[in-house]
């Protein structure tokens, strides 16, 4: 038995090895057919930066007042990048450097989106091992690996943000599901680790901040609730939060914008449901009952306090205090009506439906009967993989630009269907079998002679 797990062991290591190495090699057919160049204005604006980081290191990056973007107004490096692909970048730039490896910072820039596909293809079989199985994350990390709308932003040459942060987020899901599967506090502080670098990484980190309450706040309405999922989500929304108002770009509005304040509220109502969880341990029926009374009433009192103090400060915001982006996410017709420099954007357009082939191909097809997979078994981890699905599919159904985010999800969730169809399938089979062996062993010696004569 030994041997036979240490051999699953080490078939399972190749095949990540193999889907690994296939990831980071289908994003190099820019540079075989060209050559190794940056495409696009953003991607080569970052490469910029990275050079300027190389040069004069990190610290001065943060005071670099750029007076060639923007021009003529001229732009503050610090204050206005999310810094994790310049950093990762240059980390990378300064270790091969270190070992006396000579590559210039440019071919450095160039490899990065397509190592970290590599990356992300693991991070993939990790989230979805731990939400259904070995074999579903194998599969997922194939599919990830190959997707064209991933491709369309990880391939070599294309230096943007998306290069690491669709790794990041795919691995903060991996951790935070960890943490919860696990119950450590060693994978809670790498699962606060790895969402302090997706705000360094991406604006994007906005959706990884609504979606783990959101799923929090199913398990508390669902009586899912565990001191596990706590351990998890607390770090995240306090200490994850004065990290992320640590980076200039975000600052201050990691508590005073609106995208924010739904993990407040979740972490307020889990304290509220653990507390009536452990009072209810300690009180005997009838105080308990006239314990909740009394709370309700100081509770409802004290919401109704909180929600008017919220009001009064989000109303005096035109935009209610959220950004224009997110406010078009929940509203699509606000920027066409208010801002239209947004909706002037083609990756800002909703996606047509040949989109969502062109983009995941078989993937989207399979997508539905994962979710209908998960439902059947909803635990925490396919709970998690529902929620995520659902909401990408309708965030991703208002910017064409957030297919990017529905392609995990969507890989995640087809490594789900094939793994279930698969499994189906071999129970049928094995079932089938067995059933045909017992036969034989029923019928009498001269009628399964007869039987394998004829046969």
């Amino acid at each position: 038995m030994a041997a036979f797990n240490a051999w699953g062991w080490s078939a399972r290591s190749l095949l990540l090895l193999l889907i690994a190495t296939m990831s980071f090699s289908i994003r190099l057919f820019s540079v075989v057919k060209y050559e190794s160049v940056i495409h696009e204005f953003d991607p080569y604006f970052n490469y910029r930066v990275t050079q300027f980081l190389t040069k004069n290191g990190f610290y001065n990056m943060w005071d670099w007042f750029d007076d060639r973007t923007w021009y003529p107004l001229g732009r503050v490096i610090g204050g206005t990048v999310y810094p994790g692909l310049i950093y990762t970048a240059g980390l990378m730039y300064n270790i091969l450097h270190f070992f006396n490896i000579p590559v210039h910072v440019q071919e450095v820039c160039v490899f990065t989106a397509p190592l970290f596909s590599a990356f992300c293809s693991l991070a993939a079989y990790g989230f979805v091992s731990e939400c259904w199985d070995s074999g579903a994350g194998l599969a997922a990390a194939a599919l990830i690996g190959m997707v064209p709308s991933y491709i369309s932003r990880s391939v070599a040459g294309s230096y943007d943000n998306e290069g690491v942060a669709i790794f990041a987020l795919v691995f903060t899901f991996y951790t935070f599901i960890k943490t919860v599967n696990s119950g450590s506090l060693r994978w809670g502080t790498i699962n606060l680790a790895a969402y302090f670098y997706m705000v360094l990484s991406w604006g994007g980190y906005s959706f990884v901040i609504n979606l783990i309450p959101i799923y929090c706040l199913v398990c508390v309405a669902t009586g899912r609730l565990t001191a596990r999922h706590y351990l998890a989500f607390a770090p995240l929304v306090f200490v994850g939060t004065l990290l992320a108002a640590s980076i200039p770009v975000v600052g201050f509005n990691a508590v005073l914008m609106s995208e924010h304040f739904a993990s407040f509220l979740v972490a307020a109502v889990m304290h509220a449901a653990l507390a009536v969880r452990w009072v209810r341990a300690l009180l005997p029926r009838r105080q308990f009952e006239y314990a909740t009374r009394l709370v309700l009433l100081g509770g409802a009192c004290a919401l109704a306090g909180m929600v008017l103090m919220v009001l009064g400060y989000v109303l005096r915001s035109p935009t209610f205090g959220w950004t224009g982006r997110s406010l078009t996410l929940l509203d699509p017709t606000y920027a066409s009506r208010f801002v239209p420099i947004i909706a002037s954007v083609s990756e800002h357009q909703p996606p047509s439906w040949p989109s969502y082939i062109t983009d995941l191909h078989f993937a989207a097809l399979l997508a539905p009967a994962g979710i209908i997979a998960a439902f059947r078994k909803l635990d925490n981890g396919s709970l998690f993989l529902v929620l995520y699905g659902i909401t990408a599919v309708y965030f991703s159904g208002v910017m064409v630009r957030l297919m990017l985010v529905l392609a995990p999800a969507v890989c995640c969730l087809s490594g789900v269907a094939i793994s279930d169809t698969l499994a189906t399938l071999t129970a049928s089979l094995k079932a089938g079998y067995t059933s045909f062996q017992k036969t034989q062993r029923t019928l009498p010696t001269g009628d399964a002679a007869d039987g394998e004569a004829s046969t």
